[in-house]
């Protein structure tokens, strides 16, 4: 498929290269010039303008930081929307809000342009082995289209509906869980430190037996070392998922009272300095509370 690549993080690079890997050609575009030439390296076309990028493809995707980003990218000057031929695609997989997913498949369904959502879960390291997991949403006849380029990117595809901001809503739905594994790990951390035993003995036991899942695994052995940087996820998008989050609960109607625990975490991480961590550090909140030191 001829795919159009734009953002080209740590995530977003790696998932292009993968693309790359399986015989797509992808005409890449990034903000700054260093990653686009990382790409270039390795077979993508570079395109000027995101309009530009979409114009030469059949589906293009965006991995972008934040609503302001794929905003901008999607329907700003010379944004993807406008270079995207009619009966093409544009497959969000950043993590975005359910509102502006909702007026991107408005936009795009405007210009007889096709949409739909599928954000990943998985850190840089799952996007470069391509072992995401993806959860996708929109009109099944689309999926099916773009199911040979999301297969290039991840071990599984999970189809949450027919409407795209249904895997967005999905997306903040999974990172709001894993916020609070990492607290609940770093309470029961905190507790058993100081009642004496020693924290390697206890996350062997709880990651080996009742919670032998890789969120788990994952996140315990980085509260364990105390190993949160460089960021696999970024502090501030943590918070800025959060806040994602309890506006789309707002407007069902469903309260969150852990998200608001959580939102405090991630505010009291960035007033103490840890905001170029990664999201994790939130753990250290808890030792500090319990009065035990950082090691």
């Amino acid at each position: 498929m001829k795919i159009a690549f734009l953002g080209l993080g740590a995530m977003g690079a790696a998932m292009a290269g993968n693309l790359l890997k399986h015989g797509h050609a992808v005409i890449a575009w990034n903000r700054s010039e260093a990653p686009a030439r990382a790409i270039e390296a390795l077979g993508a076309a570079i395109a000027p303008t995101p309009a530009e990028a979409a114009r030469q493809a059949e589906i293009a995707i965006t991995m972008l930081a934040d609503d302001a980003a794929a905003e901008a990218v999607t329907l700003g000057e010379n944004g993807v929307i406008e270079g995207l031929a009619r009966g093409a695609a544009h497959v969000s997989m950043s993590t975005i809000s359910v509102a502006l997913s909702e007026r991107l498949a408005e936009a795009h369904a405007a210009r007889g342009q096709a949409y739909a959502a599928a954000p990943v879960f998985g850190r840089p390291e799952a996007a470069a082995a391509a072992k995401l997991f993806i959860a996708a949403a929109g009109e099944a006849a689309l999926i099916e289209k773009i199911r040979p380029a999301l297969e290039a990117m991840g071990q599984r595809i999970f189809i949450m509906g027919e409407r795209p901001a249904q895997a967005n809503l999905v997306k903040l739905t999974g990172n709001f869980l894993i916020t609070c594994v990492i607290e609940s790990l770093a309470e029961a951390f905190a507790l058993t430190a100081k009642g004496g035993v020693e924290t390697a003995r206890v996350q062997e036991l709880l990651t080996e037996t009742l919670f032998a899942a890789p969120v788990y695994k994952t996140y315990g052995g980085l509260i364990l070392e105390d190993k949160f940087a460089p960021p696999g996820f970024k502090m501030p998008l943590g918070l800025k998922d959060n806040r994602l989050l309890q506006q789309a609960a707002e407007k069902l109607e469903v309260p969150l009272p852990f998200a608001a625990i959580v939102r405090d975490r991630f505010l009291a991480a960035l007033a103490n300095g840890d905001g170029g961590l990664d999201w994790s550090a939130i753990a250290r909140r808890a030792k500090e509370d319990a009065g035990i030191e950082r090691s």
